[in-house]
């Protein structure tokens, strides 16, 4: 791209966005190219950034938070973790100087895109990705999500088409410390030093290389001796009897992992928001959602007892069978109060809990409603449901590894309090029945009264 064509985007850019001021001009224009995007890229925010009174469906004056043209912090949107939400993926970044909020330093914000089911080019359309156009939390009073269709370009670039902005990730620290995909090259905005929220809080650097701090799931061995990590960008980690059967860390991203099921000990499932899975080992392939995407994103997925079938679930309550698993039911039509977050199969494959972020527990089969903590407030989001052995109890665990117990669960401790570095992602229980494992998103594993396998920051034990 020559410096002439960087000046006159770059200029172009600046009569278009006149509340944002560009340091860097040809640092920014020569990212956003970066990205195999060009022109279309970095002149579609144009009409964006004008609509600063548009609150979506919601009836909101334009005096108010939600119609000032800002995107809401994700602590707002993401049950209080200031970190990108699931079926996101951070897109880029620009900054504030002088913010007294970090010490008179430099503060970051950090853009996390919706990611898209379908589509090409630099973005997709609203129809193929998760997010809706309206005020955070439905109040006139928060900014909004999902209405900004733009991106910086500066991490993630070999992920494209991206949707809306769902929310902005702020911290203290330079973006390339928590994400290792972003650039250096800088936008400056001033006007957003002194923005802040209620839930905000600084967010420590990724220090684990390896999972970039990407972790989205845990899955244990039939055995119940081992167990196996995934990251957003598909690399595997496996633990005590698990065996390791390749993954897709260096390979092309086609595609935003967000759940692993084993099939054996030597054999696993990867499935990405869009409904595709990949096999490993001993899996057998048993098919996809690769040609017809869902509704919404798939947000987890469990394999069947006898490790020859899986069910894939997507945030409104979707439910999916491959191979030998069953049909029981689903919250498809259903109005939630809150999205979907994870599954757990019955023992016998007869049934299966789903739980939603605020707690609530939906019953299918033979799965048994112990409880639920849909009334409960919580400090943070539920992540996870994890059976006992028996089927006749559960845990469900919250993103500050908080951990709550129905039925015949026993309470083996939590994480909270216990200095997490990142959000609990995920939970399973043990081969005893009586303890269970937290996985972070770091790549950590908190054991609870269970054999400490080891994890991804410290390795095998």
């Amino acid at each position: 791209m020559s410096g002439a064509l960087v000046d006159r985007v770059a200029g172009k850019l600046e009569t278009l966005l006149s509340r944002r001021s560009f340091v860097n001009r040809a640092a920014l224009v020569g990212t956003a190219v970066a990205v195999g995007k060009g022109v279309e890229l970095v002149l579609t925010p144009g009409t964006a950034y004008a609509r600063v009174c548009g609150c979506g469906a919601q009836s909101c004056t334009c005096g108010t938070r939600c119609c000032t043209g800002y995107t809401a912090f994700c602590c707002t949107v993401n049950g209080g973790s200031n970190y990108c939400p699931p079926n996101t993926v951070m897109g880029g970044w620009w900054k504030a100087d002088n913010s007294s909020f970090c010490g008179g330093g430099p503060r970051y914000y950090m853009d996390c895109n919706a990611t898209c089911r379908c589509g090409s080019g630099a973005y997709c359309s609203g129809a193929c990705d998760s997010a809706d156009c309206g005020c955070a939390g439905g109040s006139c009073d928060e900014w909004r999500t999902g209405c900004v269709q733009f991106r910086y370009g500066q991490c993630n670039q070999d992920v494209a088409p991206v949707g809306r902005i769902v929310c902005r990730m702020v911290a203290c620290v330079p973006p390339w410390q928590i994400d290792p995909t972003c650039t250096t090259a800088s936008a400056t905005d001033n006007h957003t030093a002194e923005h802040i929220a209620p839930c905000w809080h600084d967010v420590a650097p990724c220090t684990d290389v390896d999972t970039r701090c990407q972790v989205v799931g845990i899955s244990a061995t039939p055995t119940g001796l081992g167990y196996a990590l995934a990251t957003a960008f598909g690399r595997v980690f496996t633990f005590g009897d698990a065996v390791r059967a390749g993954d897709r860390g260096d390979q092309p991203n086609t595609g935003r992992v967000v759940a692993i099921a084993l099939s054996d000990v030597a054999g696993y499932w990867l499935a990405t928001s869009d409904g595709d899975v990949w096999n490993f080992g001993a899996a057998p392939p048993l098919g996809s959602l690769a040609q017809q995407p869902p509704n919404r994103p798939i947000v987890t997925m469990a394999a069947t007892p006898t490790g020859a079938g899986f069910w894939l679930v997507s945030s409104d309550g979707g439910v999916f069978t491959f191979g030998d698993a069953r049909f029981f039911g689903s919250l498809g039509g259903i109005r939630l109060n809150q999205p979907i977050v994870g599954m757990a199969a019955t023992p016998t494959g007869g049934g299966y809990w789903l739980v939603s972020s605020d707690g609530g527990v939906f019953t299918f089969g033979d799965a048994f409603f112990y409880g639920s903590l849909g009334a409960v407030r919580l400090n943070e989001p539920i992540v996870a449901i994890a059976p006992t052995r028996s089927g006749a109890g559960y845990w469900l665990v919250a993103s500050d590894g908080g951990v709550f117990t129905f039925g015949d669960a026993l309470f083996e401790g939590a994480a909270v309090g216990t200095g997490l570095q990142r959000p609990v992602v995920g939970a399973i229980g043990d081969r005893s029945g009586a303890g269970y494992w937290l996985a972070v998103q770091d790549g950590d594993v908190r054991p609870f009264d269970a054999a400490d396998h080891g994890s991804a920051t410290r390795g095998a034990s």
